[in-house]
């Protein structure tokens, strides 16, 4: 069973359409990079034009890759960032939120956290998230009805769940973006659409880095290994909507 289980993972993503915010460095790079070496058509989304030009230039000659450039956390960049995702791919198959900001940095008590960089994690952690899922369902919908499978993968983290000191603006924002995901797992699974959470783990990013400048990095986890592992959750989710009886009763998906 677990070959099995393997092999849909490795096929599923041959020919998927995928878009992933915060595609430059750290996890969504990796992300990026494993999608390509799958098969996958991808557009990801970064801030900086250079960094988005350097990474479709580097990845542009292993398969089909678009750079956009924009900041999901601005709700005037939303939709234009929607369109360039459809126009250049054709559709959307798979959407990963993974951008994400910390807030404060260095990070703060919540009482001593000023009110803009709390703003600045939720625009970037849960509205950001919830806009661009928003305004690409229907596209999603339509992959749904097509039988090529529809996941939205939110990066979730242990911070979601448990009150670590320091860390309030960005495990408040990851917290309701873990509630966000189950909720619409509920309202659309049975459209076919499937919303996944998950927390990756501590991994050896730029974004850890910046929260803490101290921390072994030989005790964190590569991201090019949690990039594996997620795709490979999102691969198997595909295989299950794609199979014959996923049309016949929709699958209650868990979120991890």
């Amino acid at each position: 069973m677990e070959t099995t289980n393997r092999n849909a993972a490795s096929l599923a993503l041959k020919g998927t359409r995928i878009a992933i915010t915060g595609g430059t460095s750290g996890l969504g790079l990796a992300l990026v990079r494993e999608c390509i070496a799958r098969g996958a058509a991808v557009a990801f989304i970064a801030r900086t034009r250079d960094r988005v030009e350097r990474v479709a230039e580097e990845i542009r000659s292993r398969g089909n890759i678009h750079g956009i450039v924009g900041d999901i956390a601005r709700k005037d960049d939303i939709h234009s960032l929607a369109l360039q995702i459809l126009g250049t791919l054709g559709g959307l198959d798979v959407l990963i939120n993974n951008a994400s900001s910390l807030g404060a940095t260095p990070l703060a008590l919540l009482a001593d956290t000023e009110c803009e960089d709390f703003e600045g994690a939720l625009a970037a952690n849960v509205l950001g998230p919830f806009r661009l899922t928003k305004t690409l369902l229907g596209a999603l919908a339509a992959s749904a009805r097509e039988r090529r499978g529809s996941v939205v993968l939110n990066i979730s983290s242990d911070a979601a769940t448990n009150p670590y000191a320091g860390w309030g603006a960005y495990g408040a924002s990851k917290a309701a973006l873990h509630q966000m995901s189950r909720i619409w797992n509920e309202e659309l699974g049975e459209d076919g659409i499937r919303f996944l959470s998950v927390d990756p783990g501590d991994m050896d990013t730029p974004l850890h880095a910046l929260a803490l400048p101290d921390a072994d990095r030989a005790a964190l986890k590569r991201p090019e290994m949690a990039a594996r592992e997620l795709v490979d959750k999102i691969a198997l989710a595909l295989a299950s909507l794609r199979s014959p009886r996923a049309s016949d009763q929709a699958e209650s998906a868990s979120v991890a």
